[in-house]
């Protein structure tokens, strides 16, 4: 029985499963809308669909560096149960390997890859009806260049760092170097990479914000212009130095700030060194998760 593209929408509406996964169903089961719903609950694909509404906010931040390409993916998970397991954790680290071999252009992208004969869906499917919880790849950047990766807290957060040097990629003292960076990176969270990467509306928003603040201060009235300008310029130099990661002071040496580091080391190892960019993923950051308030269930049980 033959079916077409509005069959395999109708089967994908009617069962919540990907548009891949119905139209195999339909192709191994003839056309026959029934027997394809039960094919995919046969292989648990639609129990799979009807989980993935429920909120996966823990997970793991897995890294992947070789052959001058980093990469940080983001797997997430219902339970940090199954975060810690093995295969899931194996899983993030195939994903990550995959992303850095094909370089996929999107998370649609990336689940559609192909490695030892399955897509990588497949084996989210996999895991998934080997630990019924629901399993997302969130997102993943990919860097090309001179890159040093760091996982922070077993996966709790991953970094890479991208420098524009001359020195190899491999160099042991630019590869320690990175990762220090990377750490401060992990640490203090910055925004920015330098000055000059504050987007200007950003800039005018935190300027107004600190006009309005000295409004505000009676010790501020009647101050002219001029020194309200010096002030606010004074504090947007204090928001470059918290936000702007060349700025921040570096945590391994409180007299350096990040730039500074890298100028010393660069010195130290007769090359110019540029960090040119950097990526930070924390695992479930942006997830509202869910908060459950057992006393009032239970309350509400007994009413």
């Amino acid at each position: 029985m033959a079916f077409t593209a509005k069959d395999v929408q109708a089967l994908r509406e009617k069962t919540g499963c990907g548009m891949m996964d119905c139209k195999k169903a339909l192709t191994e089961t003839n056309g026959d809308m029934e027997a394809a719903a039960d094919y995919l609950r046969e292989k648990g694909l639609a129990s799979q669909a009807k989980k993935a509404g429920r909120i996966a906010a823990e997970g793991t931040v897995a890294a992947y560096t070789k052959d001058g390409i980093g990469v940080v993916v983001e797997l997430n998970s219902e339970t940090d149960f199954v975060a810690n397991g093995d295969g899931f954790k194996a899983l993030a680290a195939e994903v990550a390997e995959i992303v850095a071999e094909q370089n996929p252009a999107d998370v649609d992208a990336l689940l559609a890859c192909v490695k030892d004969g399955k897509t990588v869906e497949e084996k989210v499917q996999e895991l998934f009806l080997a630990i019924r919880e629901n399993i997302k790849i969130r997102r993943f950047a990919r860097m090309e260049g001179k890159v040093v990766s760091y996982v922070h807290a077993g996966g709790k957060i991953g970094v890479i760092v991208n420098f524009d040097t001359a020195l190899d990629a491999d160099n042991a003292d630019l590869v320690a170097m990175g990762k220090n960076i990377a750490m401060q990176v992990a640490a203090m969270n910055p925004a920015y990479l330098d000055e000059a990467s504050v987007p200007a509306e950003v800039l005018a928003k935190e300027k107004d914000i600190l006009i309005a603040q000295m409004k505000e201060d009676p010790k501020m009235a009647g101050k002219p212009e001029a020194v309200l300008g010096k002030i606010v310029e004074g504090k947007i130099g204090k928001y470059y130095k918290e936000n702007c990661l060349v700025e921040q002071q570096f945590v391994m040496d409180g007299d350096l700030t990040v730039g500074k580091y890298i100028e010393k080391t660069a010195k130290e190892l007769g090359a110019e060194i540029k960090l040119a960019s950097f990526v930070r993923f924390e695992k479930g950051e942006g997830i509202e998760k869910r908060v459950d308030d057992f006393a009032a269930e239970v309350a509400g049980m007994v009413k």
